[in-house]
C-alpha cells in the first residue's frame, strides 16, 4: 500500500488539520441544531461550512439566520464536500444509522444527537462503521460533559459518600411536544427522548442492571410515560419518563455515608447539594455545588470532541462505544419489559 494512503499517514494529516480547523456540516435544521450551533461558534478550532435539511426554503432560511455560507437538501453532494471534517446529525432519531453510516462511509467524522440510535444493534451498527471506516463517532450525551456531572462523578469515585447503591431520576414535561415523539413508524419514544438521561445516570454510578421491571403507558404504540427499576450487583436505579405530565425533574446519587442531590434540571444541571460528612451537612446544612452554564451547555461536549480529533481518537474515552452500547442495551430492555403484559 502507498504510505501516503495508510493509516498512519492518514492519522498524521488528520491530525494536522486539527491543529488548524475542523469543519462542520450540521445535518438537520430544528431547534436543538440552533442551539447546539451557537455553542459550536464560540468553540476554538472550529468552522460551520455546510448544513442540510430535508426542506429546501427551511433549509436556506436557516443558513441565512446563522451565517452558514452552503445549504443543501442534497446529503450526498454535502457529504462529498471537500470543506467538511465532521457532521453533527440531528434528525429524527429512527434516521440516525442510516445518516451516521452515509457519512462515515463518505469519510467523515460523526457527532450523533441522543439517542445515537433506536436499538443496540443499531449503536453497534454505527461504531462498526466507524471502525471500518477509521473515523470518529460518538453519541452527544452532552451530560457526560457537564462540568457539574464531572464535580459530581469525581465526588462520588473519591468516596465522598461512600460506595454508591442507589440512583433516583425522572424527567417529565408536557411541552414542547415533537411530532417524532408520537410516531412509532419515526422510531417515537418518550423513554428515548427524556429517560436516556435517567438510565444513564444508573450506568455510570451502578453499571450495567442484571435485571429490568419496568411499566409505562403506550399510545398508538409510542411511550409516552412510564416507571422502571433497575437492579444492579450492589444496588438499584429508579427511574420514571414522561411526555404527557410534569415529573420531579431532579435526582440523587445515595451510598452508605450519603447522598448527593441534582437540582433541576439535573440532565442540564448547574447546581447539587452534597449530604455527607457530618450529621450537620446530612441533614441541615448540605454542600452546595454550583457550576453556572455558559451558552446553552453544550461547549464542554463540543470542546471535548475537537480533542478528541486533534489526538486523532476515534471514540471518546469519556462516552466510548462499550458505555453507549450498554445504555441502548437498556432501554432496549426497558421497552421490551414495559410492553409486555402485567400478570
Amino acid at each position: 500500500m502507498d504510505g501516503a494512503r495508510g493509516p498512519q499517514a492518514r492519522h498524521r494529516h488528520d491530525r494536522a488539520r486539527r491543529t488548524l480547523m475542523a469543519r462542520w456540516a450540521i445535518v438537520g435544521t430544528g431547534d436543538i441544531s440552533a442551539r447546539l450551533l451557537t455553542d459550536l461558534r464560540a468553540t476554538p478550532g472550529t468552522a460551520v461550512t455546510a448544513v442540510w435539511g430535508r426542506d429546501e426554503l427551511r433549509t436556506k432560511e436557516f443558513a441565512a439566520a446563522h451565517g452558514i455560507e452552503t445549504s443543501t437538501f442534497d446529503r450526498a453532494a454535502l457529504l462529498a464536500r471537500e470543506d467538511v471534517d465532521i457532521v453533527y446529525i440531528a434528525t429524527p432519531a429512527h434516521t440516525h444509522r442510516a445518516i451516521a453510516i452515509e457519512a462515515l462511509e463518505a469519510g467523515k467524522h460523526v457527532l450523533v444527537e441522543k439517542p445515537m440510535a433506536t436499538s443496540a444493534r443499531d449503536v453497534e451498527d454505527i461504531f462498526d462503521a466507524a471502525a471500518r471506516a477509521d473515523r470518529f463517532a460518538m453519541e452527544a450525551m452532552w451530560m457526560r460533559f457537564n462540568p457539574l456531572h464531572v464535580d459530581i462523578r469525581g465526588r462520588i469515585e473519591s468516596g465522598e459518600i461512600g460506595t454508591p447503591t442507589g440512583v433516583r431520576a425522572s424527567f417529565g414535561t408536557p411541552f414542547f411536544p415533537r411530532p417524532r415523539v408520537q410516531r412509532p413508524e419515526q422510531g417515537g419514544s418518550s423513554l428515548l427522548d427524556r429517560g436516556i438521561y435517567a438510565v444513564t445516570l444508573g450506568h455510570w454510578f451502578l453499571g450495567e442492571p442484571t435485571a429490568v421491571h419496568a411499566q409505562a403507558t403506550f399510545v398508538d404504540g409510542v411511550d409516552v410515560r412510564g416507571h422502571a427499576t433497575l437492579e444492579h450487583e450492589r444496588g438499584f436505579t429508579q427511574i420514571a419518563w414522561s411526555s404527557m405530565e410534569f415529573l420531579d425533574l431532579s435526582a440523587a446519587v445515595a451510598g452508605e455515608h450519603g447522598w448527593i442531590s441534582i437540582d433541576p434540571m439535573f440532565w442540564a444541571g448547574t447546581s447539587a447539594k452534597v449530604h455527607a460528612g457530618s450529621m450537620e451537612r446530612i441533614f441541615q446544612a448540605p454542600g452546595p455545588v454550583s457550576h453556572p452554564r455558559v451558552g446553552n451547555g453544550y461547549g464542554p461536549m463540543l470542546r471535548s470532541v475537537e480533542d478528541a480529533l486533534s489526538a486523532g481518537m476515534r471514540q471518546h474515552p469519556a462516552h466510548d462505544a462499550p458505555a453507549t452500547i450498554a445504555v441502548a442495551r437498556t432501554l432496549d430492555l426497558i421497552l421490551g419489559a414495559a410492553a409486555r403484559p402485567t400478570p
